[in-house]
């Protein structure tokens, strides 16, 4: 298959170039968004542009899928299967995803301070522990606050199956938060205009009238600059009668083709987010849920898994086909991760004490493996522990972001984006 090119950038596409690499692929879903995106070429050199967050909400459980110890005291139940990385083995309910393990880094020895799903799920998405006097920005917000100008009409931050703790653009600006939307074959919601066309440019006159009106005799904070009314107003406007949408549409695309992503909410999620990213979309959360197996956690998980193994299979095997895996930072992450031993109900609790994170793609050392935890469950150390705020400054990095680079809160308190250290062995 020949790949399609990225989207996003600076070199402008012609609409012809588009309908071609679509042809060539064979992918003649494609040509619809290729022909509707008027959106400008990504040059192929300088650091990677986009994130896929993959959430894992609730704490998936390390033991039975990225980090399994088969036969050992904390087993119970969970076994392991050989991957594509001699000597390295992960849960069998990650079967695709053992054959792909040579794209992924895999990092076993993520440590917090944090058990709560709320104060754990803040220090994942922000690098921070959760503080009174700060909201942080998120992974996302940063990233697109980084990269401004994106010539696109659709927002640049999207979380799909959102959980009740959203990623959000904190200090940095509302702006920033990520559009929130659910299963791509639903419609998105408050995008069409429930009026006539003409009377919706009439609304639109008459409330430059109202601005008009309320700016008057006013200066400083309170005009419609200033609060960013206008601005966002417009932007709104533009995206209401983007043909651009077509990127969330996964019904554009076959049914034989959507089946290789599974047919999950998730699945769905994972090919709107590669379609979003092709569009020029700079971050796209997924969140699947299920993963709080306090009650007989080895069926719950393995539930779950085979969703997961699905869709982030397909997801790595259609950014390489497209030539884009370089080019997008892959995070599997979740809050903490899965006690060692089992409580009374089969179930695990929550452990933040040694977890696991998987990142593919954007110029992390694919193939490799970096820290363990304990086979016999007994300490709590795992081997090259690294923190939350590791990850994000290592992210940051890949991405060209400084980590060091400092924003304001509204009391002008400055806020690094990353207190972390720079994980340099991971990367090329």
């Amino acid at each position: 298959m020949s790949p399609i090119p990225s989207l996003c950038g600076s070199d402008h596409w012609q609409r012809r170039t588009l309908l071609k690499a679509a042809g060539l692929s064979g992918l003649g879903w494609l040509t619809p968004l290729a022909d509707s995106l008027a959106i400008q070429g990504e040059q192929l050199d300088g650091p990677p542009k986009s994130v896929i967050l993959l959430w894992m909400q609730g704490g998936i459980s390390q033991l039975d899928t990225w980090d399994p110890h088969p036969g050992s005291p904390i087993a119970h139940g969970a076994k392991a299967i050989a991957t594509r990385l001699p000597g390295v083995s992960i849960g069998a309910t990650l079967p695709r995803l053992a054959e792909r393990l040579d794209h992924l880094l895999l990092v076993r020895s993520v440590i917090s301070k944090e058990g709560d799903h709320e104060r754990a799920t803040y220090q994942i998405k922000t690098g921070y522990q959760m503080d009174p006097s700060v909201q942080h920005a998120s992974i996302g917000a940063v990233i697109c606050h980084e990269s401004p100008g994106s010539p696109i009409d659709i927002p640049t931050h999207v979380s799909i199956l959102h959980s009740q703790w959203p990623s959000r653009g904190g200090a940095l600006g509302a702006q920033w938060d990520a559009f929130k939307v659910g299963d791509p074959t639903q419609p998105i919601p408050d995008v069409k205009a429930r009026v006539s066309d003409d009377r919706f440019v009439r609304r639109l006159d008459d409330l430059a009238v109202v601005e008009s009106a309320f700016t008057a005799g006013r200066s400083g904070d309170l005009t419609a600059e200033r609060t960013q009314h206008r601005p966002l107003m417009e932007q709104a406007r533009r995206m209401m009668t983007s043909e651009q949408l077509a990127a969330f549409d996964v019904n554009q695309v076959p049914a034989s083709e959507r089946a290789v992503w599974g047919d999950t909410p998730f699945g769905r999620g994972c090919l709107a987010a590669a379609r979003l990213i092709e569009a020029g979309v700079r971050c796209v959360e997924v969140t699947l849920g299920g993963w709080d197996t306090h009650v007989n956690n080895l069926e719950g998980q393995a539930t779950q898994a085979e969703i997961l193994d699905q869709a982030y299979s397909a997801l790595i095997d259609h950014l390489i086909a497209r030539g884009l895996l370089d080019r997008t930072v892959v995070i599997c992450g979740t809050e903490f991760g899965r006690t060692p031993k089992v409580n009374a109900v089969e179930g695990r609790d929550h452990w933040p004490h040694g977890f696991s994170v998987a990142i593919a793609g954007g110029g992390f050392r694919a193939g490799h493996v970096h820290g363990a935890t304990d086979p016999a469950g007994e300490s709590r150390a795992p081997d090259q522990p690294v923190t939350v705020a590791d990850l994000h400054a290592t992210v940051q990095t890949a991405l060209g972001i400084d980590p060091t680079i400092e924003y304001h809160t509204p009391i002008n308190r400055p806020v690094a984006y990353s207190e972390g250290r720079v994980m340099k062995d991971w990367l090329l």
